[in-house]
Parts: C-alpha cells; sequence; structure tokens
C-alpha cells in the first residue's frame, strides 16, 4: 500500500544481480506509476523510464527539451510505486560535467536503479532519427566520469549510452564503449545497431553487460529475447511501446465517439473498472480505512477475489457511487 516494499538501495542490488550476459532481461517501458504496477504484476524484471517518452508526456519532442526537475520528479513516482529496479533516461546529463554529476545525485535521490547518460551534442536527437551530432572523445569520457564520480551509492548503476554506430561506423563505436567503460561506466547502451551480428561484436568485445533496445519504427529490427540472448546481450528495453499501445487505443475509442456517437463498441477492449481497482489495491487502502471504498465492484478480475466490502463506512467520504461497473 502507498509506496514500494524494497529500498532504493535494495533496488539496484537487484538491477546488478540481473544484469549478466546472455540474459536478455526484459524491461518494458514503463510511462505512468499505473503502467509501472502492470507490468510489476505481469512478472517483469525490472522497467526502463525513457527520456523521449516524458517528453511525448509533455507534448514536446524528444530533442532535449525537459529538465532534470520534470526527468527526476517522473521518475521518482514510477519508482515509489514499484518493487522492481527501473532504469532511467538521463539524455546528455543536463549540462557539463558538474551538472552531469547533481544529475546523478537527483536520481539516487529520486530512488531510481540507475541510469544512462549519452554521448550526443545537446540538442540531442532520438536515437534512430538521422542527422545526430556526437561529442568528442574526450567530452563523452568525461561526462562518465562525472556521473561516477557524483553517485554516492556504488550500487547505482552508470549506463553509458553511444550513437557513435550511425555516425562512424562499428568499429569506432567499439572503441568509444571501451573507452567509456575504462572512464567507469558499469554498462553500456550501443544505440541503432543494423543487426545481430553488430549485438555479437559489441557484447564480444565488452566486459560489461550490454544493453539492446528493441523500439518500434527504429534502424534495428524487432529481435525476439531469445535472439539477443545469443549474441550476449544482458538487457533488453521496449522504450515506447506501452505508450504507443496505449495512445492508438486512445485515438481509436476518440475516432469512435466522433463517428458513431458512443463509445460502447470499445468498452470490450478496456481495462473494467474492477480490473484498475485491483491494479491500485483499493482493498488494502479498504483494510485500512473501511471508509473510502463503500461499494461492490461486479466483473472483477478472475485471477483475484471480488472487490468489495460489507463494512458500513462511518463517512461518505471518497465513497463511490458510481451505479455499474465496466
Amino acid at each position: 500500500m502507498l509506496s514500494a516494499t524494497r529500498t532504493p538501495a535494495q533496488k539496484r542490488q537487484d538491477l546488478r544481480a540481473l544484469l549478466t550476459p546472455g540474459a536478455a532481461q526484459p524491461f518494458p517501458g514503463a510511462f505512468t506509476p499505473l503502467s509501472a504496477k502492470l507490468i510489476e504484476e505481469k512478472g517483469f524484471p525490472g522497467m526502463y523510464i525513457s527520456g523521449a517518452v516524458i517528453a511525448n508526456e509533455l507534448g514536446l519532442p524528444d530533442i532535449g527539451l525537459t529538465t532534470l526537475t520534470e526527468v527526476a520528479q517522473r521518475g521518482a513516482q514510477i519508482a515509489r510505486a514499484t518493487d522492481l529496479p527501473c532504469l532511467i533516461d538521463a539524455d546528455t546529463g543536463f549540462g557539463e560535467p558538474m551538472n552531469v554529476a547533481r544529475t546523478i545525485q537527483e536520481l539516487e535521490d529520486a530512488g531510481l536503479a540507475g541510469c544512462h547518460i549519452e554521448d550526443q551534442v545537446n540538442p540531442k536527437r532520438c536515437g534512430h532519427l538521422d542527422g545526430k551530432t556526437m561529442v568528442d572523445l574526450p567530452t563523452a569520457v568525461q561526462r562518465i566520469g562525472a556521473a561516477v564520480d557524483g553517485r554516492r551509492d556504488p550500487d547505482f548503476l552508470v549506463m553509458a549510452r553511444t550513437d557513435l554506430r550511425a555516425t562512424d561506423g562499428l568499429d569506432a563505436a567499439i572503441d568509444r564503449m571501451k573507452a567509456l567503460v575504462d572512464a567507469g561506466a558499469d554498462a553500456i547502451f550501443p544505440e541503432a545497431l543494423k543487426d545481430l551480428s553488430e549485438f555479437e561484436q559489441v557484447c564480444a568485445a565488452l566486459d560489461v553487460p550490454v544493453l539492446a533496445n528493441m523500439t518500434e519504427f527504429g534502424k534495428s529490427a524487432l529481435f525476439t529475447r531469445e535472439q539477443l540472448a545469443g549474441t550476449g546481450v544482458a538487457m533488453v528495453i521496449y522504450p515506447v511501446t506501452l505508450l504507443r499501445a496505449a495512445m492508438g487505443a486512445a485515438e481509436r475509442v476518440l475516432d469512435t465517439i466522433l463517428e458513431a456517437g458512443t463509445q460502447e463498441s470499445q468498452v470490450p477492449e478496456m481495462l473494467t473498472r474492477a480490473r484498475l481497482y485491483e491494479l491500485v489495491d483499493y482493498e488494502s487502502y479498504n483494510r485500512f480505512d473501511s471508509s473510502v471504498f463503500a461499494m461492490d465492484v461486479p466483473g472483477a478480475h478472475p485471477s483475484s477475489p471480488e472487490i468489495s466490502t460489507t463494512t458500513t463506512p462511518t463517512s461518505t467520504q471518497g465513497a463511490s457511487h458510481e451505479p455499474r461497473d465496466q
């Protein structure tokens, strides 16, 4: 109830234990605290928080317009809602090396398990778009060094992302990855690799965990976890998948309302009220205070008891009087 039961320190240890070569641990992208609860319930080992998703939810493109405060706040909201470790996108670190060090400390305070810092020039571009501009090697190394020096919890995972593959080729990208590991990076995120053989070459060249980004509509094919595990990948992220699915469904419902004058045909595709109440654990709150929930909800999810209470509330404050569940 209210928040995660595992501490940030425990979740950081959990993340490090998960990242073994060839494990291809799946980390879906959480875009809200509620989606984080669903990811956890489904049995995933951890989750990812995308900088592009945070920007897009604010109605902005992913070009470095979000602030550290906005990213840390959203990260804290999601991390607080789950016992799973959360890896967050920290873009270019939100400034110069001293800013990068502060970024790490803010994300530690927000309860995140780790973050990645990239080597693009700010303002950055989505990793699967053309026209990216990269910082030079000394700047990239300095960013990672500042991140490592800035952290107070040695278990907070500092991951280095490089987009150099798109601009300078794979060999140059691997050389940079090695330098970033030498600078202290705990793991590597090679963006926009072309095929499985490139993942295999990267994993063979490095002695730290490697992340694969399986984003839709990008430059990489959507390889299976089994395929990626075979190359030695330790972690697979699906950064925008849930947001795209949710917004696609929202658009279809809005179109239906405009065309049919009612959402009725779309109701079978919706999350029911009972299922929503189950995800937010209404019953636990009711056990804590019977006045917060004073109604039966029909059609509860089959995997758990129906949410209901027979207790007569001492107060009607916060009680729902909606007549039916959908």
